[in-house]
């Protein structure tokens, strides 16, 4: 669940996969012996012998840029949804959208909905937010015009970030469940109950006093959310109010003082109130939710069930929030790193891996640190097919989690390292790219179309990550020869360094060895002869190390260069 405080953890993000660490394996070990932690979820409902189709709930309040720490109960809940569909069940896996929340602070950046991050004064209605502070995020127009509401806008986004994953979530809204009558039976458990509410929420809360009524009426006069119910009528279905102020962040919003009546359908409940009536409404048999709610909300959620609603609690699963380089994703501040950013620059198969990983660990999802994932994946990739020597419990896990990594398991899948794919990249000469791929024996002769092409996609998106991060990879190949001056010394270093090339394949570090050989064999300075290299094969003075990029290149493209005949 997302409603609550923005995302913060420590740690690594791309290590070797956590099930194989001493530390998660007892973690493990807790979890039924499950290789797969979202297997031993499913045994905890499963032993509950639910009703189908079993209920898989998410949720967030789409207030600011959806991002991907918004994924993670989206991904957790997904695992879990396929190793109980694994098992036979009918499952279904909502998503709410708590869009009846009041807008309480202008969020600093938005996006489009092609992903575009901008700011408010970019958008058709820059001042649509500043003056629908303590609306329903539904009644607050839409800064960008091409939505019902702002929480429409953003509900969109979310549904979009779900479909780029591939998961099949049905996005539901609350404001839509409020206005259908859903919540009624809910809201009018919880108001004939205000006096045990009260009690409970009393152990949670500074603020509840004999006073305090559980519903926040939507003030008919100014639109805001109001919190001063002077009257219940539990026959009617309705409240009296008084527009009072609401205290959000710590800011004000003013009331406008009115006094009014609503029904059931024009308010909605408080968040320790409206989770738990969530799980009656929907019949939720399971929901993953980060530390902070279980620190917070899910301990009186869970007492309000129990207490109020005589039910039982849906089988929870905590997870770790993860940063993005570092630092705390925050939607408020800008921070934020969208599913579109990251899919401009990994596989969506990658992606899913990454959510694979042991929930209860935090990590940082490091942008200049994404080839480390790759790597992890492709070898995830090659236990699964049997192409990596490793433990059985390994092998266990790879066999359980890839399946749900990738759109289908297909034998004969090629994959191109992802720092050769971005020095592919360097090069938009697509040609160039499959013959560097196949000389280096990164695409076999024999793959097939369907493999070539899947395998050559990731260059792109390497390219991407080099450009991004500005890394040792952000070069472009000179594809004409550069007009180089080179005396007699240097022409010998590079024939000679040719020669060694031409002779046979060489891997990355015989190459680099070789350029310092052949440039102290003919009297060049070091220095000077990489700076050559470097003005031949990018037209700048400095770049990756030259071996290695060497090694990535054709072979006979490298061979006529380095002897200046194309």
């Amino acid at each position: 669940m997302s409603s609550g405080p923005e995302e913060s953890a420590d740690g690594d993000a791309f290590d070797a996969d956590p099930l194989t660490s001493g530390r998660d394996e007892r973690e493990e070990s807790n979890e039924g012996h499950r290789v797969f932690w979202a297997d031993a979820v499913a045994d905890e409902i499963e032993a509950r012998n639910p009703e189908e189709p079993v209920i898989v709930k998410g949720g967030v309040s789409p207030s600011g840029v959806p991002h991907i720490g918004h994924l993670n109960e989206i991904m957790r809940g997904y695992f879990v949804a396929q190793a109980l569909r694994d098992r036979g069940y009918e499952v279904r896996q909502v998503f709410t959208s708590d869009d009846r929340d009041p807008l309480r602070k202008v969020p600093r950046t938005l996006s489009t909905l092609e992903w575009d991050i901008v700011g408010l004064g970019d958008t058709e209605n820059p001042g649509a937010l500043g003056k629908n502070l303590g609306h329903p995020l539904t009644n607050v127009p839409d800064p960008f015009g091409c939505c019902d509401s702002f929480g429409a806008h953003q509900t969109k986004l979310l549904e979009r970030m779900a479909e780029a994953m591939g998961v099949p979530i049905e996005v539901t809204s609350n404001t839509e469940l409020y206005e259908e009558g859903a919540f009624d039976d809910a809201v009018r458990t919880v108001l004939s109950k205000a006096d045990t509410v009260r009690e409970v929420l009393a152990e949670y809360q500074d603020k509840v006093d004999e006073s305090y009524v559980p519903f926040n009426p939507v003030c008919a006069n100014c639109g805001k959310i109001t919190e001063a119910v002077t009257s219940v009528d539990l026959e009617a279905g309705t409240v009296d109010y008084r527009c009072s102020d609401i205290e959000a962040g710590n800011r004000t919003i003013e009331g406008c003082d009115h006094e009014g009546t609503a029904t059931f359908r024009e308010g909605k409940l408080p968040w320790r109130l409206e989770w738990p009536a969530q799980w009656q409404v929907l019949g939720v048999d399971h929901e993953p939710f980060g530390k902070d709610h279980a620190e917070g909300s899910w301990p009186s959620s869970e007492h309000v069930v129990r207490e109020v609603f005589d039910a039982e609690p849906p089988v929870p699963m905590v997870y770790e929030w993860f940063t993005y380089d570092g630092e705390a994703l925050s939607s408020s501040s800008g921070h934020v790193i969208t599913v579109d950013d990251v899919l401009s620059m990994l596989d969506v198969e990658v992606f899913r891996y990454f959510f694979t990983k042991q929930p209860k660990r935090a990590r940082d999802f490091a942008v200049s640190r994404l080839d480390q994932l790759v790597d992890e994946f492709d070898r995830f990739e090659g236990v699964y097919f049997g192409d990596v020597s490793v433990g059985e419990r390994e092998r266990a896990l790879a066999q359980r989690a890839y399946p749900m990594c990738v759109p289908e398991t297909r034998e004969g899948v090629e994959r191109i390292p992802y720092t050769f794919a971005a020095v592919l990249g360097m090069t938009d000469d697509e040609d160039l790219r499959e013959t560097m791929a196949r000389r280096s024996g990164h695409l076999t002769d024999d793959a097939p179309t369907w493999a070539v092409e899947n395998a050559l996609a990731r260059v792109e998106k390497a390219r991407t990550w080099a450009v991004e991060t500005d890394n040792e990879y952000n070069y472009r190949l000179a594809e004409d020869l550069p007009d180089v001056a080179v005396n007699e010394d240097e022409a010998a270093a590079l024939d000679a360094l040719a020669a060694f090339v031409e002779a046979e394949r060489r891997d990355e570090e015989a190459v680099q060895e070789r350029v310092y050989e052949s440039a102290r064999d003919n009297g060049v300075e070091v220095g000077d002869f990489f700076t050559l290299g470097y003005r031949l094969f990018l037209n700048e003075e400095q770049g990756p190390r030259l071996g290695p990029f060497l090694a990535a290149l054709d072979r006979t493209f490298v061979v006529e260069r380095l002897r200046r005949e194309s």
